[in-house]
C-alpha cells in the first residue's frame, strides 16, 4: 500500500434533523434558545411509563421534493430518505459541489445504531396478515446498513467509497474518525461523515424501558406535565435518557482540495480516540473510556489545558453521568473546573448513532458563533462537583478546541477533538 499522505482534514458544512427541526439551521436556533423537542408519542402506540421520546417535527417523506409517493412506499427504512435529505443540506451548506471532478474522490459513511428496523417491522406484519407473497421486494435493501448512503450517491453524485459504520450510539464519531483518516491518508478528498436512526417504534420504546435505560415518567415527576424536562443530563433527579430519532451528516475535506475548491473551512478534525470496554454489553468502563479521551487529545498533539469546552456524551443515566465526569476528572484533574460542560441530549434526547454527529456539528456551530449551547433541566447534584456545567441557559463565550465524547453499548467508545479555523 501507498504511504500515507498525512493531509489535514477540514469540516465544511453539516446537515441535521433533530427533535428540535427537520433542518440543522432550525435545530441549532431552537437549541440556542433553550428548547426540548420532546413529546408523548405521536408515531406508534405504546403501553409504557417511557412514553416520552424526541420526534423530528413535520417530518413525512412522501412530502420530500424527491421522492414521490411510490419511492417513499419502496423505501419505508425511514433511515434511507432521511440520510438522503440530510446529505443534501449538508453539501448545501458546505459550499461543495458534486461534480465530475469531485464525485468520484467523495465518500460518505454513515452509521447506525438499528438500521432498517421499521421496515422488518412493517414486512413482518405483511406476512402474518397478508401473506409471504405480499413480502417486498425491497425488504432486504432496506436492511442494508450502507444504503442510505448508497441513495443519497445516486442522488446527489458522488462515487467514493460508501459504508456504514457500525459502532452504536458512537457510529456518528467512528464515521467521522474514520472519515478523518481516509482523507488523511488519500483515499478520498471529501467524505460524508454521520449518523443516522429512526427509531420511533413499539418494540424499540419497550425494550429500552424494559432495560431501565430510558426514563419512566410517574405522575409526581417534574416531566409528567411538562415532557420538555424529562432528559436532565448531570442533574440530580436524571431518571435515564429520552429516545430520539435524528440525522447529523458532516462534510470533510482535505486541506489541498479545500484550496483548489476555493471552500471555506469551519473546523479542523484534529484528533481521534477510540477503545472498547470488554467489559459490560451496557454499562460504561472508566479505564477504557480515559484511554479513548486521552487518546484523542493526544492524537491532536494537544495537553488537556489546551481543551476549552467538552460537548459530553451526557445521556441523563444515573450511572453513565456519573462515570463520565469521573473520567473526565482523571484527565483533567483540577483544570476541569475550568473547562464549561454541556450535553446537548438534554434538548434533543438520545438520537443512537446519529448523536455523536449531531453533537459535532452543534459544537463546530458553537465555535462559529460564540455560543455555549446549555444542559437544561439541570438541578445540582453534589456529587458531580467541580464541574463547569452550562447549565440551563446558552452562555456566550467564545472557544477554540473542543472535546466532543461517545460511548455506546457493546462497551465502544470514540472521542474527537475539533479545533476552530
Amino acid at each position: 500500500m501507498k504511504a500515507p499522505q498525512n493531509r489535514r482534514v477540514f469540516v465544511l458544512g453539516y446537515g441535521a434533523a433533530t427533535p428540535l427541526a427537520k433542518s440543522f439551521t432550525g435545530s441549532w436556533e431552537a437549541a440556542a434558545a433553550g428548547k426540548a423537542g420532546f413529546r408523548r408519542v405521536t408515531r406508534c402506540e405504546v403501553n409504557s411509563l417511557s412514553n416520552v421520546v424526541g420526534e423530528i417535527p413535520d417530518w413525512d417523506p412522501a412530502a420530500l421534493d424527491f421522492a414521490d409517493a411510490k419511492e417513499a412506499y419502496n423505501w419505508n427504512a425511514d433511515f434511507v430518505l432521511l440520510t438522503m435529505a440530510v446529505c443534501r443540506e449538508a453539501l448545501q451548506n458546505s459550499g461543495l459541489e458534486i461534480n465530475a471532478e469531485t464525485g468520484p474522490k467523495t465518500a460518505c459513511l454513515v452509521g447506525s445504531a438499528l438500521n432498517g428496523t421499521d421496515a422488518f417491522r412493517t414486512a413482518m406484519d405483511t406476512y402474518l396478515n397478508r401473506g409471504a407473497l405480499r413480502v417486498s421486494p425491497y425488504l432486504l435493501p432496506n436492511l442494508c446498513a450502507n444504503l442510505p448512503a448508497s441513495k443519497a450517491g445516486m442522488m446527489l453524485g458522488f462515487t467514493g467509497p460508501i459504508f456504514s459504520p457500525q459502532g452504536a450510539c458512537a457510529s456518528g464519531n467512528h464515521a467521522i474518525g474514520l472519515g478523518a483518516r481516509m482523507i488523511r491518508d488519500g483515499d478520498c478528498d471529501f467524505v460524508l461523515a454521520g449518523g443516522v436512526d429512526t427509531c420511533i417504534m413499539p418494540e424499540i420504546i419497550h425494550g429500552f424501558a424494559n432495560m431501565n435505560a430510558t426514563i419512566k415518567i410517574h405522575k409526581d415527576d417534574r416531566a409528567y406535565n411538562d415532557p420538555s424536562q424529562a432528559s436532565r443530563p448531570f442533574s440530580i433527579d436524571r431518571k435515564g435518557m429520552v429516545l430520539s430519532e435524528g440525522c447529523g451528516v458532516l462534510v470533510l475535506a482535505a486541506e489541498d482540495a479545500v484550496k483548489t475548491h476555493g471552500l471555506l473551512p469551519k473546523a479542523e478534525v484534529l484528533g481521534v480516540g477510540w477503545t472498547s470496554d470488554a467489559h459490560h454489553f451496557t454499562l460504561p468502563n472508566g479505564p477504557t473510556i480515559i484511554r479513548s479521551i486521552a487518546g484523542a487529545i493526544d492524537d491532536a498533539g494537544l495537553c488537556p489545558e489546551d481543551i476549552e469546552y467538552i460537548n459530553a456524551h451526557g445521556t441523563s443515566t444515573n450511572k453513565g453521568d456519573r462515570t463520565e465526569i469521573e473520567c473526565l476528572h482523571s484527565v483533567f484533574g483540577n483544570g476541569l473546573k475550568n473547562i464549561p460542560v454541556s450535553s446537548n441530549k438534554s434538548q434533543i434526547g438520545h438520537t443512537l448513532g446519529a448523536s455523536a454527529a449531531i453533537e459535532a456539528a452543534f459544537g463546530i456551530e458553537g465555535m462559529q458563533k460564540g455560543v455555549l449551547l446549555p444542559t437544561i433541566n439541570y438541578l445540582p447534584d453534589p456529587e458531580l462537583e467541580d464541574v463547569d456545567l452550562v447549565a440551563n441557559h446558552a452562555r456566550n463565550s467564545g472557544y477554540a478546541c473542543f472535546l466532543s465524547n461517545a460511548f455506546g453499548f457493546g462497551g465502544t467508545n470514540c472521542c474527537i477533538v475539533f479545533r476552530g479555523v
